[in-house]
């Protein structure tokens, strides 16, 4: 066999290497094992915890410093303590805690009979009283000690488990750690926009802001909801009471910022029209800080509306001038009406960039068969769900067998408003937060839970998912959040051109691609380089405009369904400049190219629906700020830190700029009805007051004399001036009128003059009797 000079080498060459790698390994043995001989001794050298002794078993004993010395050296004061442990009849177990010359000692297992040991260990307080080191001790007893949790005397408080879910953890809020620490919604009010608010009920009334509230239905300033046929007028008392219940109250319930103020603004007990609308989300837009809308248009899977021109201008109006120039915030439900397929990217106020968008889960955190989907959808909160699942406890009207309170509040106008109550939570602890502020702390603390549904992780590490969109919201998050936040950047938008050109819809599995690309020239102007909101504003004309399906595609490759199919849509008029809009590209980069896709669902029934249709316009509109992408995810990074509480427990505290010097509101002193009032009521007093004067100017006159006067005219009776003064004539120049005369003359006169009055009446009512017997004979 022969052997290659390489391999002798290479032998040669690895057995130097071979020696030192097991010195290597012995040596680094043998100081492991002398680090763990170390690390043992060290162990026992630190005096450990005493064991715990039986209930009622112990002593706590203080050793006198000064006796531990003797004759100059240092005695050990566990020692002491085993001596002074023994004489007593007691075992040392040790050192308490950190506390010096602090020792815990214990009773023997007793081999004794129960009554002598009892004797014993009374005897060894009498022991430890009298001994010369023991400088002070104590009998071990068991403390009474309870967690600091919130309670309430609210009989429904237990039953409110969205505030605190003891069946299901986790399926709740999580707001009674702010409640702890005193954060509930105070210097915050909140409004209800619906179709009135009782506040004179007993949950209610204490925290009523008449300030913030009107009645534009029938244009008062109280919002007091006016009993109905159907008993529906209690819609806005329920959500009042979710958002500002009053605790401790012993009636009802408790509201998730029970610390705020409630208003009320009653506009849909009645026809509501553009310029009521506008009015109701600018109405007292310096007192209200956040509008609770639980309303919409229809639910019926057919309807495409949203505000009209003078509601779009009150919205924007009211995020720019509102709250001192922080802007209102303006919360609203998605939308009931997932049993017909509907979606709430068909509805004008859940679409737009102004508001946010709330859906609704129930207890056990899935979509209820009524809630909506979207792409705009911002966050989700709890609600009812199925019949063997629980609704929403809070206050109630108490009209119409109404009873102050109810368990049975159900729908995404249950979401609305408990989302509104915890924004409340985040404005107290930092005022200053704007309505896109507001907006981001939702979509950075947000929670994603059920790993079913259509979760997607867009570029900026968001994931939303079309039922649920960012997730489900959480007050403690919010709150850590809000009180660590610096305000974003300002508003920037980017719009492309209008791209027309009549182009025809093509029929599934085909697909119409429309796409346009924002270049770094074109954000140049504005600066934006992050995104908020993505619109899409087009003209389709189509004879069955449900089966059409539109996606938007952001450069990142995230997708979003912003038109769904309707299958009970069979509107001929297709979309008229109707806005969709996106959240799903939430932190993106704005720069790149964007896709619409459009396909038609053809059915063969109708016949109509066969035709084809077609886009006829679009534009893309982009929102966003100067934030860059880094800036974003340090964001993210920051919110996550500030979940501890730590913020919240200190005095930590950014500055919070004054905001806008806004003029106060103007207020009209009279309504219209209080002036209709005042009129009647003038019109009233004109009236009894001409009454009362013809009665009393009617009192002061004789009719028998003014009859008589009357009577006589035509047959050559004088009245009574010409009488009397023919009796003055008479009687001599020393006869006194009644007038000049005193009061007993005057009576005289006046029944002298009754006489003559008989006379003459006598005589007329003789006269014809005597006529008719002078004409007999």
């Amino acid at each position: 066999m022969l052997i290659r000079p390489s391999a002798c080498l290479s032998v040669a060459m690895t057995t130097p290497y071979l020696s030192l790698f097991l010195l290597l390994v012995f040596l680094s043995s043998s100081c492991l094992l002398y680090l763990n001989l170390q690390s043992e001794s060290f162990s026992l050298s630190v005096p450990l915890p005493p064991p715990s002794c039986g209930l009622g078993q112990s002593w706590a004993v203080r050793l006198s410093f000064s006796s531990s010395q003797e004759d100059g050296l240092l005695v050990d004061l566990d020692v002491v303590a085993d001596k002074v442990a023994e004489q007593v009849g007691l075992e040392n177990r040790g050192q308490i805690g950190q506390l010096e010359g602090h020792y815990l000692l214990c009773a023997s297992k007793p081999r004794l009979g129960a009554t002598a040991w009892a004797d014993k260990w009374a005897h060894s307080g009498d022991l430890l009283a009298a001994h010369p080191h023991v400088l002070w001790h104590s009998k071990d007893i068991v403390l009474s000690r309870s967690k600091r949790a919130m309670t309430f005397n609210d009989p429904r408080y237990p039953n409110q488990w969205h505030l605190h879910n003891k069946q299901r953890k986790g399926m709740d809020i999580n707001v009674t750690g702010l409640w702890e620490r005193n954060i509930t919604g105070t210097g915050v009010t909140v409004v209800v926009v619906d179709d009135g608010v009782e506040h004179t009920l007993q949950d209610i009334q204490p925290n009523y802001s008449p300030e913030g509230s009107y009645d534009l239905n029938s244009n008062d300033p109280d919002p007091m909801p006016h009993p109905d046929a159907h008993s529906d007028n209690h819609h806005g008392t329920r959500c009042a009471g979710e958002i500002a219940a009053v605790p401790n109250n012993s009636f009802c319930a408790v509201g998730v910022a029970y610390g705020s103020k409630v208003a009320g603004i009653r506009v849909l007990d009645g026809p509501l029209t553009d310029s009521m609308e506008a009015v109701a989300f600018n109405k007292h837009y310096q007192v209200n800080d956040v509008y609770s809308c639980s309303w919409g248009p229809d639910d019926d899977g057919h309807t495409v509306d949203g505000p009209h021109p003078l509601g779009k201008a009150a919205l924007q109006h009211g995020v720019i001038a509102g709250r001192r120039g922080f802007g209102s915030i303006f919360v609203v439900a998605s939308g009931n009406g997932r049993q017909y397929n509907d979606n709430c990217n068909y509805d004008g106020y859940a679409n737009s960039i102004y508001t946010i968008t709330i859906g609704a889960v129930d207890e056990e955190g899935q979509m209820p068969f009524y809630a909506e989907e979207c792409a705009s959808m911002l966050a989700v909160t709890f609600s009812s769900g199925s019949k063997e699942l629980r609704s929403i406890v809070t206050s109630d009207w108490s009209m119409q067998q109404g009873t102050g309170c109810t368990d049975g509040h159900t729908g995404t106008s249950a979401a609305a408003p408990l989302a509104a109550g915890m924004v409340a939570l985040m404005l107290q602890v930092r005022p200053c937060l704007t309505w896109r502020d507001v907006q981001h702390i939702i979509i950075f603390t947000a929670t994603k839970y059920d790993n079913s549904t259509d979760w997607r992780a867009n570029g900026a590490g968001f994931h939303h998912s079309h039922k649920h969109g960012f997730g489900l919201l959480n007050a403690w998050r919010m709150v850590n959040a809000a009180k660590v936040w610096d305000s974003v950047p300002f508003l920037l938008s980017y719009q492309s051109p209008v791209l027309k050109g009549d182009v025809t819809i093509l029929t599934y599995p085909d697909i119409l691609t429309r796409t346009w690309n924002v270049t770094t020239q074109d954000l140049s102007q504005s600066g934006m380089q992050t995104l908020e909101h993505v619109s899409v504003t087009m003209t389709i004309i189509h004879p069955c405009r449900g089966n059409v399906e539109i996606t938007l595609v952001c450069p990142s490759g995230m997708t979003s369904l912003i038109g769904a199919r309707r299958a009970l849509d069979r509107d001929t008029s297709g979309y008229q400049e109707w806005t969709f809009s996106t959240v799903r590209c939430w932190g993106e980069k704005a720069l790149g190219e964007y896709k619409l896709l459009i396909v038609d669902h053809k059915t063969p029934t109708p016949k109509m629906c066969a035709a084809t249709g077609t886009l006829t316009q679009w534009k893309l509109t982009l929102y966003g700020s100067s934030l860059t992408y880094r800036q974003v995810k340090e964001r993210q990074r920051l919110v996550e830190e500030a979940m501890s509480g730590r913020y919240l427990d200190s005095n930590f505290s950014l500055p919070c700029p004054p905001g806008l010097d806004v003029p106060p509101e103007t207020l009209t002193p009279f309504s219209s009805n209080n002036l209709k009032f005042l009129l009647l009521l003038g019109c009233f007093a004109f009236f009894w007051s001409l009454y009362y004067t013809l009665e009393v100017g009617l009192a002061h006159l004789d009719l028998q004399e003014l009859l008589c006067w009357r009577r006589g005219r035509g047959s050559g009776a004088r009245p009574r001036t010409h009488r009397l003064r023919r009796r003055e004539r008479d009687r001599g120049p020393d006869w006194v009128s009644v007038e000049d005369g005193d009061e007993e003359e005057g009576e005289e006169e006046q029944q002298q003059e009754d006489r003559d009055s008989g006379i003459v009446l006598d005589f007329e009512a003789k006269a014809p009797a005597a006529t008719a017997e002078r004409a007999a004979t």
